[in-house]
């Protein structure tokens, strides 16, 4: 491809991009796959290039840019090179007209800014917030130790925050420790330690999903007791078994929920748990610099709907608990209508509970629990608190 075509290719990417993100379709990365899958004359340079393309246009512009085209353009002041690939040729985009709309620069939607704002997330803080992420791992430590794994990758560093954790480059193949090692930003990493899961204790994680967290818990509890892993999508919890086989984890039980009628399922369960983890649906604000569209995803109307679903996720748990246990909520988010909100109507509906500052090797409390962020901690962010529940 020549680089007038990459440019028109990622033009075209962006609108499809732009358009599923009103319309609550198929995420970046899947519009981008799906792109190269039906042009195999792409070669690898090609992919790359465009994708770097996609993805600086949508760092880039905050509010939902109008086409492909004006959030291409917004890169066009910073990079001449970029310009001159509008050159009207065959397979590149015609040639920049003076007035054409050029999308704003922009860490977020204005509405979102502000819920930051009002959430303790200061201006200075913002641009970290749709950095590209680095490439964090965890360690299975039931099957092999991080000194081995950095042997074995011949790159990367240990985080030191992190009995288990490595960072590696961007784009550092880890296939081959399928098993050793699990991709897990080093932020989830800090707050799943929040768990405090132990050998022999019995452990609930009720939104599970494809069971990142739940391996997490298993490597903590040596692989030892009784360790639940829950969601209601069917499609992620199933893809658990096999990661858990390859990790050697033995204690985890699946078990899929009926939206709405999950209380009903867990009925076993109830006042048995030592610890209930809730890695509750969320905005994923704190996610941005992973999956930068999902700025362009977020309303008003959809952070109220997760908003219930948490309150409701958080009433299911209580009961599993057992006196005295603890109940662990978290959330990869930097509102605090998801956060220290949630929280606050839950101690308040809640008599007798209790929250305790969870003790992490990174972050700043923040309300009744800690908080993680990009700017200050280099990870994901995120918000958990650790609750106990009346003996």
């Amino acid at each position: 491809m020549t680089p007038a075509a990459r440019t028109e290719a990622a033009i075209e990417l962006l609108d499809a991009i732009i358009a599923a993100a009103r319309d609550g379709a198929a995420a970046a990365d899947t519009l981008v796959a799906r792109y190269f899958a039906q042009r195999r004359y792409a070669g690898s340079k090609d992919r790359r290039a465009v994708r770097e393309l996609v993805y600086a246009a949508i760092r880039h512009a905050g509010e939902v840019p109008a086409t492909g085209r004006a959030a291409m353009l917004a890169l066009v002041a910073d990079d001449p090179s970029l310009a001159a690939t509008f050159d009207g040729s065959a397979h590149g985009p015609r040639a920049i007209e003076p007035g054409e709309p050029v999308a704003q620069a922009g860490v977020a939607p204005a509405w979102l800014v502000e819920r930051l704002a009002a959430s303790g997330i200061g201006t200075s803080d913002l641009p970290a917030l749709v950095e590209r992420a680095p490439l964090d791992l965890r360690v299975n430590t039931l099957r092999t130790t991080r000194d081995a794994v950095l042997a074995q990758l011949g790159a990367g560093e240990a985080i030191p925050a992190l009995p288990d954790g490595i960072r590696l480059p961007q784009g550092h193949n880890v296939d081959a420790l399928a098993g050793l090692a699990e991709v897990q930003d080093a932020g989830s990493q800090i707050v799943s330690t929040a768990a405090a899961a132990e050998p022999g204790m019995a452990v609930v994680d009720l939104c599970a999903g494809a069971g990142g967290k739940t391996l997490a818990l298993a490597a903590g509890m040596q692989n030892r007791g009784e360790l639940l892993a829950c969601d209601t999508d069917r499609a992620r919890l199933s893809r658990l078994a096999p990661r858990a086989e390859r990790a050697g984890v033995t204690i985890a039980e699946t078990r899929l929920l009926d939206p709405k009628r999950e209380a009903d399922a867990l009925l076993d369960w109830n006042g048995r748990a030592d610890v209930v983890l809730v890695d509750a649906p969320c905005s994923g604000t704190g996610t941005w610099r992973r999956n930068p569209e999902a700025r362009w995803r977020l309303t008003p109307e959809r952070l109220d709907r997760l908003v219930a679903t948490q309150a409701h996720v958080l009433a299911v748990a209580a009961p599993l608990v057992q006196p005295g246990g603890a109940l662990v909520y978290i959330v990869c988010s930097l509102l605090d209508a998801e956060g220290d909100g949630q929280v606050a109507a839950f101690l308040a509906n809640h008599p007798g509970w209790t929250a305790e500052a969870p003790a992490l090797a990174a972050g700043q409390p923040h309300g009744s629990g800690v908080r993680l962020q990009p700017a200050t901690d280099g990870t994901d962010g995120f918000f958990v608190a650790r609750l106990r529940a009346p003996c």
